[in-house]
């Protein structure tokens, strides 16, 4: 009795599981779509070199937008607390202000003024700038389990203590594919201009690497973790390059970029720390109650630059190009042994009429093109997955 009364049970709770998502309608309540859309600012005073700013807005969360909104057309500049200012021009990307090479005397104290075209006034609080040391160098290392990319710098003055990092990847792409025919006005000819046979990759980094030596005795970083890799990773395939910028912070600025942190990266379970009001120091100056989200800090800006290349990294590793999803090509037949016979023309207009489908070469038997072979252009044109420009920097 006891067991079919457990079986009754089970057979109940399956049925009420099936039945709950039937009953399940998405809800937004109606603050969320009724928020403001607050100014965010982005970015530093560089008090040796240019200083870019880019001013967006908030949006709602059931707006499903990607990209937040820009605030192009405003008016940004850089004042000094004892008068003077530096004017930031828009770049030919909306939203994105960027001021001449400067470099700003470390005995005054600076903030960021805009205005919006609709005539709202916004200030960040004057901050003191702050000298960014050396950063020392970039080191590697490999594990079983991947690939740790390091940043070591020290400041003998113990002026620095807080650090932000930011860093820049750039990697070959070679696809498995050069085409020695193409289709094109409705026929297939010998290729006129041919794919590139190697791209570069290039990425930002979003994750917010911070660290500190306020409980240290010396002002030193050692061995900070700023990039890692699992022993299949695409970008060391071939060549990677990363370009590691450093920051020292006030430690208010800090503060914002560890609060920012614990919002952004740490939270997913009830033991993680809980959202904070995060706001910054740019505040309002014609209305009290309105926000701007963003920390405008002042210092100057230090980078460093390393490869890797494949021969560096163990041989027993099973590295992925990225393409191996592209193996093997497909093949296109223009005849076949069975009846009845194809249109070889309808067949090409048919495969190739598109361009997402490409022909790379001619399949022969006894000297007669029988078919081709063909792929998707992302298979193909290394273009879909970066740029053919080579980098200046690249060595």
């Amino acid at each position: 009795m006891r067991l079919l009364s457990y079986s009754i049970r089970v057979v109940l709770l399956w049925c009420l599981a099936i039945a709950l998502p039937s009953c399940i309608d998405s809800y937004m309540p109606d603050v969320i779509s009724a928020t403001k859309h607050y100014l965010t600012v982005d970015g530093f005073i560089n008090s040796q070199g240019i200083t870019t700013i880019v001013l967006s807005r908030t949006y709602d969360i059931d707006a499903r937008a990607t990209i937040p909104p820009v605030e192009a057309g405003a008016t940004v500049t850089i004042e000094a607390e004892g008068g003077g200012s530096y004017s930031l021009r828009e770049s030919t990307t909306k939203g994105t202000y960027a001021s001449a090479s400067l470099s700003l005397p470390t005995t005054q104290r600076y903030r960021l003024r805009i205005r919006t075209t609709g005539g709202t006034e916004y200030a960040s609080d004057y901050v003191a700038i702050k000298t960014t040391p050396p950063i020392d160098n970039i080191t590697w290392r490999t594990t079983n389990d991947g690939l740790n990319i390091y940043v070591n710098t020290h400041d003998n003055t113990n002026a620095s203590q807080y650090y932000r990092w930011e860093y820049e990847e750039t990697w070959e792409i070679r696809p498995p594919y050069s085409p020695s025919v193409e289709y094109k006005n409705g026929r297939m000819q010998d290729i006129t201009v041919p794919f590139p046979t190697t791209c570069w990759g290039n990425v930002k980094s979003v994750d917010i690497k911070i660290s500190n030596t306020t409980r240290l005795s010396q002002d030193v970083v050692s061995d900070f973790l700023v990039r890692s890799f699992a022993t299949t990773a695409s970008q060391i395939y071939y060549k990677y390059s990363i370009l590691v910028r450093q920051h020292t912070l006030t430690k208010e600025e800090y503060g914002y970029w560890e609060l920012l942190k614990k919002n952004t990266e740490n939270i997913g379970s009830l033991f993680d720390p809980q959202p904070a009001q995060l706001t910054g120091n740019v505040h309002c100056l014609n209305d009290d109650t309105e926000l701007a989200l963003g920390y405008v800090g002042a210092h100057s800006l230090t980078e460093k630059r390393i490869f890797i290349s494949r021969g560096e990294l163990p041989s027993t590793w099973r590295l992925q190009n990225g393409y191996e999803g592209c193996l093997p090509p497909d093949t296109v037949f223009l005849y076949k042994p069975s009846p009845p016979p194809p249109n070889p023309t309808e067949v090409l207009r048919s495969a190739f009429g598109r361009s997402t489908f490409l022909p790379i070469q001619a399949i022969y038997e006894r000297d007669i093109i029988i078919g081709y072979l063909a792929k998707e252009q992302g298979c193909i044109d290394c273009r879909a997955r970066g740029t053919s420009v080579r980098p200046s920097f690249w060595q």
